[in-house]
């Protein structure tokens, strides 16, 4: 291979890299969150809400409609294995599965829903302490009078 060969592969190559998805890293000045000028991620506490209702909604459903099928599929792996077909235990694994997987989706349902249970309570409790505990640069607590002579538009006097 010739060095001139050689230049025009790696200029290719680097020109193809140029063009690909680059996953550990972000462009340079794309703004918070590598997305833009808008902020990487808002949420208001009604929607954290209605999604931890709908995780717990998930999760009683499924304690319910998940175990309809439970102890007539017991009963059949039972009578199966009883009756000497290989079927029956092959039944009572797939059952204990069923168990298994349901029971680990319900428990994922939960966390989901404590998390933004959780999640909304304490915003709810940094929202408290950033709104009473403003303090000026000597160190005491300022009134809302206060904060807004520094965020008041200054008169046309000086």
């Amino acid at each position: 291979m010739a060095w001139d060969e050689w230049e025009q592969i790696k200029a290719e190559v680097a020109q193809k890299q140029a063009a690909s998805m680059q996953l550990n890293g972000i462009a340079p000045d794309t703004g918070p969150g590598g997305g833009g000028a808008a902020p990487d991620l808002v949420v208001r506490d009604d929607q954290l809400g209605k999604l931890g209702n709908m995780a717990y909604d998930l999760r009683e459903r499924l304690a319910v409609d998940g175990d309809l099928a439970r102890p007539s599929t017991f009963t059949a792996s039972i009578d199966l294995f009883n009756d000497g077909l290989d079927m029956g235990s092959a039944l009572t694994e797939l059952h204990d599965a069923w168990n298994t997987k349901s029971g680990t989706l319900k428990e994922a349902c939960a966390h989901i829903s404590n998390h933004l249970d959780f999640t909304r309570a304490q915003h709810a409790k940094d929202e408290d302490h950033v709104v009473t505990g403003m303090r000026n640069a000597a160190g005491h607590l300022m009134t809302v009078s206060r904060i807004n002579d520094y965020y008041a538009p200054k008169s046309a006097e000086a």
